[in-house]
């Protein structure tokens, strides 16, 4: 599965004195693909069945401010997708995992490239939790966890393009 998301049109922004002093990196697509044999298990095929467009999606909602025709591709391949047992994240041994190499490139400007791997599992995905949930109560394939590691992962792209 591969789903391309380009990022067109230019918003005209209103610049300060601040956003002159530190201007956010420009992104112009992001890409988000996971082969069938980066899914751990039959589960996390049945569970993860949209990580791909629920990554870039999150992505793209954190970087709207960024988004330009003159900006760095993002290409995020999902090399591991994995879903733990029941018992195991109580423990702390979680399996439920999302590892993907992540590289960004540019058009025309050369010192604009990066490549780094990016795992985030079920225990670095807690902060993202609602704080009145208690994580020793629902198993890791619940939505809440779901959601709380494709924004993990969301975040730990954006954070490396400052």
């Amino acid at each position: 599965m591969f789903r391309a998301f380009a990022i067109g049109g230019f918003a005209a922004l209103t610049l300060t004195t601040a956003a002159l002093a530190q201007t956010a990196p420009t992104v112009k697509a992001v890409e988000v693909s996971v082969e069938l044999d980066a899914i751990g298990n039959p589960a996390a095929a049945a569970y993860w069945t949209s990580v791909a467009d629920d990554l870039e999606n999150a992505i793209v909602s954190r970087i709207t401010d960024q988004i330009a025709d003159d900006g760095v591709n993002i290409i995020i391949d999902l090399e591991e997708v994995s879903l733990s047992g029941g018992l195991t994240e109580q423990l702390g041994l979680a399996d439920t995992r999302l590892v993907g190499d992540v590289k960004m490139t540019h058009d025309t400007d050369n010192s604009r490239f990066g490549t780094y791997e990016l795992t985030v599992d079920v225990n670095s995905a807690k902060p993202m939790l609602p704080p009145e949930l208690d994580v020793t109560t629902i198993p890791a394939d619940s939505r809440v966890f779901y959601d709380s590691m494709i924004a993990t992962f969301a975040n730990g792209v954006v954070e490396r393009l400052k």
